[in-house]
């Protein structure tokens, strides 16, 4: 089910209409199902992928999305993990099909996130996979609840050194929203943020064609724009990525525009020498998006190696 402060969009809205190769039509068609949840009076909005009854893997992984993003821009990648854990993508506070707050901070969204490992039962020690403002949110989780995790994989964070100014770019587009007068003009206008090529133009449509809501008015993006307010930069985030009480890895692009080698090097003395730092050739900022399947080739390496470890 959706949230039902959120109308339905109607299904003929969503269908790409680039061409779609087979594994992005494989992926879309493995079955998941919508839920909601309560979170300290907040409706949170999450999507699972072990819906077919068969016997479930042992373990779990969360997708934890980007600034004004949502559950669905891992609609392509997590299938590819069902046949070995038990999978879910949530939509964090202010985003998505989640409600909104009247204050957001990283301990509530950290919140959020326990509540949906528990209530998609991803089974003990599950992973979790947070992209840009998610490895952020993941960062804290780590720091509150991190013992509870096998591992924290962050994807194209940005971690700032003390006293390193807050990028301002992206500040601008969060602080407003500007209403359609069609869906189909909405789509056409969808920007990924920072600004980046992709030429996985089925993607960026899919992004975009699950990223709008009606309103009265017409249609709006679906995100809150006191969601991504100037205090999430408040939170010491350096200090949560050297204190996790999980194992932690860090996954960037090659040609990221917020991660390069010198604040993965950075990030990785944060972590320390145990913690893997992986960059992928030729992906920017949306590594997901423009170099899917060298993303999921990655994650799944990774997690296979710790859990491994584990024997």
């Amino acid at each position: 089910m959706n949230n039902p402060n959120v109308p339905p969009v109607p299904d003929s809205h969503l269908q790409v209409k680039v061409p779609t190769p087979q594994w992005f039509d494989r992926a879309l068609a493995v079955p998941c199902r919508s839920r909601i949840i309560d979170v300290e009076g907040c409706p949170i909005h999450y999507l699972d992928w072990q819906t077919d009854g068969s016997p479930r893997p042992a373990r779990g992984v969360l997708f934890v999305h980007g600034g004004g993003a949502h559950a669905n821009w891992w609609r392509f990648i997590a299938p590819f993990f069902t046949k070995d854990f038990r999978v879910a993508a949530l939509d964090l506070s202010g985003m998505g099909d989640s409600g909104a707050r009247e204050e957001y901070s990283a301990a509530l969204r950290a919140k959020e996130m326990l509540a949906v490992l528990n209530d998609a039962d991803l089974g003990p020690h599950p992973f979790i996979v947070g992209h840009s403002f998610g490895g952020y949110m993941t960062l804290r989780f780590g720091v509150d609840y991190g013992d509870r995790l096998a591992g924290a994989v962050i994807a194209d964070t940005p971690v700032r050194r003390p006293g390193d100014p807050p990028p301002g770019r992206s500040k601008r587009v969060f602080n407003h929203t500007r209403t359609y007068p069609t869906f189909e003009e909405a789509v056409a206008r969808f920007r990924l943020l920072p600004v980046q090529t992709c030429d996985n133009d089925f993607i960026v449509e899919f992004i975009a064609r699950h990223s709008l809501k009606r309103v009265a008015e017409g249609w709006k993006w679906k995100f809150d724009p006191q969601a991504m307010g100037p205090k999430r930069w408040e939170e010491p985030f350096h200090e949560h990525m050297a204190n996790m009480r999980c194992r932690t890895a860090l996954i960037h692009g090659e040609n990221s525009e917020l991660v390069d080698r010198d604040r993965a090097a950075y990030m990785s003395s944060l972590m320390g020498p145990a913690s893997p730092v992986i960059e992928i050739p030729q992906a920017q900022h949306h590594l997901m998006l423009d170099q899917p399947i060298a993303f999921v080739a990655t994650l799944r390496a990774l997690l296979d190696g710790w859990i491994r470890s584990e024997r």
